[in-house]
């Protein structure tokens, strides 16, 4: 049987749950000042107005800390409850978001870099160089911005929870090591070599979203069953490098040397061959010198690949797959706990405003609407709760199960509703109305832009070898003119037969809308531009844009049109859904992801900066066509400078990331390995090959395994759903809603444990 709480919450003078120094709470009667507790009370509570505004305050804050599945260990007094909520208030948060976004921003324009148009070393011109003190000035108000970050965190929290973090303790020590480094720079007239704080600006951008955190904690733990598969890949990677070797070994016939020569002719161009050969960047290249030979050799290539290729990278997905789905279950886990945690302790902080309903465990119906009233939340979900809560007025008052179960609304989907069609008097236009309003409408407008789009492929079929001069841009420019207009009417149509408010509450309506003016602009640009009659018209002529310019971009906008068949396709609805949910609800991935192409960029720039350079010759006339070049120079086929991959380098900042990019996607990787373990050493291979398991093999393996889970969660969901219930229904789906079937909710005695290791706000049970 739960016996009755005693609730303390520590004054606005100290922190008395955990005092500063690591001074721990001494016993009642101890001498430890405490608030609001008298012995004998549930709830010792004085009926003064000041009391009753303190705890409506920490509800609000414990309920916004649930909304967002915040930690409840923080200060509670007064003036730390207002700090807090100014913290956590969207200017401060889009503040410390954009501070983030500028000291990221700056690898680009420091030097060296980014500013130029062109990352091809053979006509690049010279990019503009901030003078000394300019990014560093930036920098050091990026880095005060932290500081003060910092500092609000650590007293929210108070000493003793903050000595517990690690990511606070990480976070004080990159703003000093950053503060350090900048000094260094400063002090040497920002003419050092390296920027080793450069290298920990990503940790800023970590340690500020949980769920990033969550993510990597997931990433961390799956380590171990990725680490297993790849040791397999190694052991077979190395199994066949020997059996190759051996396979392959120079030969007294020069005629049979090909494969030793290209492929096999020491152990790192071995492996290198064939770990590319794993990602099939080099197939059938590799094996061409001896299959030409013998078709028998092809047994030996064909075998690493099934078993490589095809099977253990394949099993490398599933284990992603499975081990970090269940790892994400666990950080979900722990967020619903913190969800219910931060109701369970606002209702327990709401129940103290009556001695009897406290006792009883009750809350007043009429308090937990008030407090609603200040809870920072989205109107929709307000509205439900205070519907929930209104079922309960009768009675007054709610114990704690109906109180946790109006939160429930947090969990929900928000349905979109549509506003009613306007009324008319005329039986005219009703019927009209009817017509309108009918689904038949939108299957002929996308007939229409069907035929519009069928058009237009004619039209370039026909042009393709003409140039904007020999074109006949009047025939094309009538039909889309024709196009144009039925689309206005279509819009003018749909707004009559739904009303401005029921055609907006539409977002394909939108979609069709805004590009219907754009296009009528367009148009509207053209008449005036090229005066009429059409006889007039000169293709060659420019004013702001050339008549073919204009034509083009209309036809870009109809095609882009075209779109609006998405949501009337259930399949397709299905798969852009999924999309956009990616885009929406798993940011921490892709900012995982940037944080990894941002540390390899550094590393590349100071490995690499200036390794490779084009000859002299090829310098002098950025013009130049190949054929020229090739008197004086040449180059084997498929080499990095045979495939003029120049613009392909750590230069620059940017140009790093765009050459990561290039290796993540694994074709022709090849070509970058070979090029700068040749003009650096062999060594520079395990930079691309770090790369190479960090982006292809494990990150994009992660990815295909984070959408498989959001693409079966919504086509599970969805299955028995029509076109137009998936039209309907605005899927809001979070990584919360995907494994809710698989989450367990928490007791109420894991609950009541949890509240009572707060630090600021004390249960004694």
């Amino acid at each position: 049987m739960e016996a009755r709480g005693l609730l303390t919450v520590n004054g606005a003078s100290g922190d008395y749950g955990s005092l500063p120094g690591g001074e721990q709470e001494g016993p009642p009667g101890s001498g430890r000042r405490r608030s609001h507790a008298f012995a004998g009370q549930p709830c010792g509570v004085e009926r003064g107005t000041d009391a009753e505004e303190l705890y409506i305050q920490q509800a609000v804050v414990l309920i916004e800390d649930a909304m967002q599945y915040r930690s409840i260990n923080h200060r509670v007094d007064a003036r730390s409850l207002r700090l807090y909520r100014g913290y956590y208030s969207w200017i401060c948060q889009w503040g410390l978001g954009l501070t983030i976004a500028v000291v990221l921003l700056l690898a680009f324009v420091e030097r060296p870099s980014s500013l130029s148009i062109s990352s091809d070393p053979r006509h690049r011109s010279a990019p503009w160089q901030p003078p000394c003190g300019f990014t560093e000035s930036i920098e050091m108000v990026c880095l005060v911005v932290f500081c003060l970050d910092l500092a609000v965190k650590g007293y929210l929290i108070g000493w003793e929870e903050f000595r517990k973090s690690k990511w606070l303790i990480a976070y004080t020590v990159v703003i000093s090591f950053s503060f350090i480094d900048w000094m260094l720079s400063v002090s040497m007239a920002c003419d050092e070599k390296l920027r080793v704080r450069r290298l920990i600006r990503p940790f800023f951008l970590l340690q500020n979203s949980s769920m990033m955190k969550k993510t990597l904690k997931c990433i961390k733990r799956t380590l171990p069953e990725i680490a297993s598969v790849i040791l397999l890949l190694a052991l077979h990677l190395c199994l066949f490098t020997m059996i190759g070797m051996l396979l392959f070994a120079k030969s007294d016939d020069p005629k049979k040397n090909g494969e030793w020569k290209l492929h096999f002719r020491d152990l790192p161009t071995s492996l290198t061959s064939l770990l590319v050969l794993l990602t099939t960047a080099n197939n059938p290249d590799v094996m061409i010198p001896a299959y030409s030979l013998n078709r028998a050799y092809s047994i030996f290539f064909v075998t690493f690949s099934v078993i490589g290729t095809y099977c253990l990278m394949n099993l490398l997905t599933a284990i992603i797959y499975n081990q970090f789905r269940g790892y994400l279950l666990m950080s979900v886990q722990t967020s619903i706990i913190r969800r219910r945690l931060g109701i369970r302790a606002a209702f327990q902080v709401l129940s103290c405003q009556g001695i009897q309903q406290a006792a009883e465990e009750h809350v007043a119906v009429e308090l937990v609407l008030k407090t609603m009233a200040r809870v920072q939340m989205k109107s929709y979900y307000r509205e439900a709760i205070t519907k929930e809560a209104h079922k309960c007025a009768d009675v007054g008052y709610m114990d704690r199960e109906q109180f946790r179960k109006i939160f429930d609304e947090l969990d929900k989907d928000r349905i979109k509703e549509h506003p009613p069609l306007p009324q008319y008097q005329s039986p005219v236009l009703q019927k009209l109305q009817v017509v309108f309003s009918h689904y038949f409408l939108t299957i002929l407008g996308n007939a229409v832009a069907l035929a519009n789009v069928i058009c237009i492929c004619t039209v370039l079929v026909l042009n393709a070898e003409k140039s904007a001069a020999e074109r006949d841009n009047y025939i094309i420019e009538i039909i889309n003119l024709c196009f144009i207009l039925y689309y206005l009417f279509e819009v003018c149509v749909k707004i009559f037969a739904f009303g401005w408010k029921g055609y907006l509450s539409y977002r394909n309506n939108i979609f069709d809308g805004f590009l219907t003016v754009l296009l009528l602009g367009l148009q509207i640009t053209i008449f005036v531009t090229y005066k009429l009659p059409f006889s007039q018209w000169d293709p060659s002529s420019h004013s702001i844009l050339s008549l073919w310019e204009m034509v083009r971009l209309i036809n870009m906008l109809i095609v882009f049109r075209f779109l609006r068949i998405i949501p009337d396709i259930k399949l397709m609805a299905l798969v852009a859904s999924t999309l956009l949910d990616l885009l929406k609800n798993l940011r921490a991935f892709a900012g995982i992801l940037m944080v990894v192409y941002y540390v390899f960029a550094v590393f590349g720039i100071w490995l690499f900066e200036g390794a490779i350079t084009p000859p002299s010759e090829m310098s002098v006339l950025s013009n130049t066509s190949m054929e020229n070049i090739t008197s004086n120079f040449s180059m084997e086929c498929g080499t990095y400078e045979q495939l003029e991959y120049w613009p392909n380098n750590f230069d620059d900042f940017a140009a790093a990331i765009m050459l990561l990019y290039n290796v993540m996607v694994v074709n022709n990787w090849q070509a970058f390995l070979e090029a700068y373990s040749r003009h650096t050493t062999d060594w520079s291979k395990i930079y691309f090959v770090c790369w190479w398991l960090t982006s292809s093999v494990m990150w994009v393996n992660l990815f295909v395994a984070v959408i498989l889970e959001n693409f079966i969660y919504k086509w599970d969901r969805s299955h028995s759903c029509s076109v137009t219930d998936v039209e309907r229904i605005r899927y809001e789906t979070s990584v919360q809603l995907i494994f809710r079937e698989q989450i367990q909710e928490p007791t109420e005695e894991e609950l009541l444990c949890q509240l009572n290791l707060h630090p600021h706000l004390h249960l004694h049970w």
